[in-house]
């Protein structure tokens, strides 16, 4: 099970602005991140032979980011789809690539725009999951459209098993927007409080409007991934990819729209990936140092929180309740504002941020960090790793 650990490490980042409504095109962005995580990382554009790309929409082809950069030998490509869930497994096929020989340094990336997303992209997953997977005939008819909707059918199931309250879901917005507040690239900078969060508008009961992800940026994110040897002589403090591990989940469905009809929804596929996780790090949740967890909603960060063992099931309110996630609390997490305060770009940031801590050059560094467990998204096949220092 430690077949990957410490053997590959992130040795650049690389991250655009993260604007509202900017106009700017994917290929532009993805291709901005990639040269400043090359930069980043002390590189020569031409010594990257791998691209690993995180796609459900019209982002930027690995053909064209390889034609554009001038590459001439890529020897490694992949793309994952997924979701949100996807962004700790680009980083585990990039590093799997280069264990095995299969390229030497991979360039790992993601461009997010609204438009290619959402309305401008006519023949993506999105359209796709609810013609073949039943969103289309058991869930549009009958008015549940929106992504939020099946988070509130969670939520309330979380709330009716454990006595989950809105009041603990608003400290978790609360914590991010401190965060936020610190980092300069975050779009919502402004700091709230709980009874700021409790009169804001519901949106689907019980997630009210500060319970809600950035929707409207665009950006991108890029990583150059090598082996923990060829990184010892290259600028940056690398971050020891500790450990990777990814899954559809023991219950998998056909969309993760349709994942309220599992048979226990507080349940998240993070329980099968935690053990894995763990087991290949060599690691429990009681050695990690700060998290950066998916966090398209409130609900989402508090039900990966147990999930992935900080607390038990159901324990996770009294968890974020008493300021446990927040700097100098028990477990800091999501210390750039996550997707409540920084941008969201599919849980790219927290990567982002992950490797920032293990450099300690975060905005909202951890004193003493040795090690982050980073969170894909659930409900639906997820991810995770480990970075270590």
């Amino acid at each position: 099970m430690n077949q990957l650990r410490n053997k590959c490490a992130i040795v650049g980042i690389g991250e655009t602005d993260y604007l509202v409504n900017s106009g700017r095109s994917p290929l532009g962005l993805a291709l901005q991140a990639i040269q400043l995580a090359i930069e980043d990382a002390g590189l020569a554009v031409d010594q990257i032979d791998g691209i690993v790309k995180s796609s459900i929409d019209a982002s930027a082809s690995d053909q064209i980011i390889a034609a554009n950069l001038g590459l001439k030998n890529v020897t490694y490509t992949s793309e994952v789809t997924g979701l949100g869930g996807a962004a700790c497994a680009t980083i585990g096929q990039a590093a799997m690539a280069v264990a095995s020989g299969l390229a030497n340094y991979v360039v790992v990336y993601r461009a997010f725009t609204p438009f290619d997303f959402m309305e401008g992209a006519k023949h993506n997953q999105t359209t796709l999951w609810a013609r073949q997977g039943g969103a289309g005939d058991f869930l549009r008819p009958f008015g549940w459209s929106a992504m939020i909707d099946g988070f509130a059918m969670h939520c309330q199931r979380h709330m009716h098993e454990y006595g989950t309250t809105t009041r603990q879901l608003g400290a978790i917005a609360v914590a991010a927007r401190k965060y936020a507040a610190a980092n300069p690239k975050s779009i919502r900078k402004t700091p709230i409080t709980l009874e700021d969060h409790e009169n804001s508008k519901v949106i689907t009961w019980p997630l009210r409007e500060l319970d809600c992800l950035i929707s409207a940026n665009d950006g991108a994110c890029a990583f150059i991934v090598t082996s923990a040897e060829r990184a010892k002589d290259l600028k940056q403090r690398p971050a020891k990819i500790m450990a990777a591990a990814q899954s559809l989940g023991a219950n998998p469905m056909a969309t993760w729209e349709m994942s309220a009809f599992k048979p226990v929804i507080t349940d998240s596929e993070a329980q099968v990936v935690a053990p894995k996780l763990y087991r290949m790090a060599g690691l429990g949740p009681q050695d990690i140092d700060v998290a950066q967890v998916y966090d398209c909603f409130t609900y989402t960060q508090l039900v990966l929180l147990e999930d992935y063992g900080f607390c038990k099931k159901g324990e996770g309110g009294a968890f974020v309740e008493d300021g446990g996630i927040e700097l100098g609390g028990e477990l800091p997490v999501n210390t750039h504002g996550g997707h409540l305060g920084e941008a969201y770009i599919h849980g790219f940031t927290h990567i982002t941020e992950g490797v920032k801590q293990m450099r300690g050059t975060s905005t909202s560094q951890v004193d003493g960090a040795e090690t982050t467990l980073i969170a894909s998204a659930v409900p639906g096949p997820t991810s995770a790793l480990i970075l270590g220092r």
